[in-house]
């Protein structure tokens, strides 16, 4: 799944293309919105809070679209468009007048509402380390909120912070030394939050980092631990174990670990 760095640079890459630009044709292949039009509609901004998608039209209509495991958007340039045989995967198409025209693809989630309104998607969310304003405090206080919690559960709860995912709660813990399955209240929660800020800020902001935890973008070694069961350990060459996600909840998704560098309760606990 998409995390909240990910979202962040695909703002980046819309805004050039269609922020400030009126709609030549604006349509939302969905059945909640199929009948809505955003032809004639100037696009205000993209934003992001964690890894939802938020972009503002001037008629005072924001729409609201989520990745999740399936979605992605693309840009063509003017006088281009996808090959036909995508116009199934299509969910949203923004064509900006005499310019590029952007698609989304398989987006499970698409949303329109009032901007006023908007929040009603993001008010669950925690703080989001990639915005300006992140509240650390905030964010510490979420993780102890809950202190026999798994560490692994509180980095994956996006009401504790708004954007890291399976990836970044298997590198964090690796990263902090930490085994996923260690409680909450026994995590410096501190230094975590300030870690997660910086590493994700890094992945989302500097170029060909992005998700690239180790700093060698070699394939097999982005990643200190995520994807690597039963390699050794990039750091002390121990075999990285792995446990499968647990169908259903959302807490106990695919873990990786270094029972060397991450000391600490096992899965079972």
């Amino acid at each position: 799944m998409p995390e909240g760095d990910t979202v962040f640079q695909l703002a980046r890459k819309l805004r050039p293309a269609l922020d400030g630009q009126s709609l030549a044709s604006g349509r939302l292949q969905v059945p909640a919105h199929a009948t809505e039009d955003l032809t004639g509609q100037t696009i205000l901004r993209h934003r992001t809070i964690g890894k939802h998608l938020l972009t503002d039209f001037d008629g005072d209509i924001t729409l609201h679209t989520h990745l999740k495991m399936t979605g992605s958007w693309t840009v063509v340039r003017a006088g281009r468009r996808l090959p036909s045989r995508l116009d199934p995967e299509v969910r949203v198409r923004l064509a900006v007048e005499n310019g590029p025209t952007a698609y989304g693809l398989n987006l499970p989630v698409v949303q329109l509402a009032k901007t006023g309104d908007a929040h009603q998607w993001t008010d669950h969310l925690g703080p989001d380390p990639l915005h300006d304003d992140f509240d650390a405090a905030v964010a510490a206080a979420n993780v102890l909120a809950d202190p026999s919690r798994p560490i692994v559960a509180v980095l994956l709860d996006q009401r504790v912070m708004a954007g890291p995912g399976n990836l970044w709660a298997n590198e964090l813990c690796f990263l902090r030394g930490l085994s996923p399955w260690r409680p909450a209240g026994e995590v410096d929660a501190a230094a975590l939050v300030a870690l997660t800020r910086k590493t994700m800020r890094h992945s989302a902001t500097v170029p060909g980092a992005m998700q690239v935890t180790t700093g060698d973008k070699r394939p097999g070694r982005q990643h200190w631990v995520s994807g690597r069961a039963h390699k050794p350990c990039l750091r002390c060459g121990t075999t990285i174990r792995v446990v499968d996600e647990v169908p259903g909840d959302p807490e106990r998704r695919r873990t990786w670990w270094c029972p060397h560098c991450q000391p600490g309760p096992g899965p079972d606990r």
